[in-house]
């Protein structure tokens, strides 16, 4: 049947974790869209075996820090969207799992300095977005700047930065073919 399936979007569908079961044998699976369903943390065990996964779109505020703990078996990752999901700074040292992975949204609002410092070890991202984390502070600059080498956009939102702030990164960003937005 869908044993050769490679894309699978299901957003804004009524798939649970039941569901899952159904995913959980299509190995050849390359892409799978879940952003605005109701799989849970719980749920994500039945993707560990999905070893061929390269784009994972997990946008959904019920996957927190213990759902990523459930993925780490997906170190093929190329793309991981977290947007909406609730990691915190100690779910992002789950993301050391991901050796491959270049593009890394995670916008829950609960990361701070702490959760950046993890990020940047990270060392393939090219793209990067932490819009939406209120608790980061002007620190966060400096502490992307080292991955800035590396990445070719950059999204983060901090309406505290200041001009000082922004200059500080000046000389880095005219040297490196990337954008930042900050929101």
């Amino acid at each position: 049947g869908l044993s050769l399936l490679k894309s699978l979007v299901l957003s804004d569908t009524e798939v649970g974790n039941n569901g899952l079961r159904y995913i959980s044998g299509l190995n050849k699976l390359e892409d799978l869209n879940l952003s605005f369903t109701s799989v849970t943390d719980n749920g994500l065990k039945r993707l560990s075996g999905l070893t061929n996964l390269k784009s994972l779109n997990l946008d959904a505020r019920q996957i927190t820090d213990a759902g990523l703990a459930n993925l780490t078996s997906l170190s093929g990752l190329v793309t991981l969207d977290l947007f909406g999901a609730r990691i915190t700074d100690s779910g992002t040292t789950y993301l050391r799992s991901f050796k491959n992975l270049q593009s890394l949204e995670i916008c829950g609002g609960l990361l701070t300095d702490a959760g950046v410092k993890n990020i940047r070890e990270i060392v393939s991202l090219t793209q990067l977005n932490l819009s939406q984390n209120c608790k980061l502070t002007d620190k966060t600059l400096e502490l992307i700047s080292g991955i800035f080498c590396m990445s070719s956009f950059l999204h983060i939102l901090h309406p505290f930065f200041n001009n000082n702030d922004l200059n500080d990164l000046s000389d880095v960003i005219q040297t490196l073919d990337c954008n930042l937005n900050v929101w």
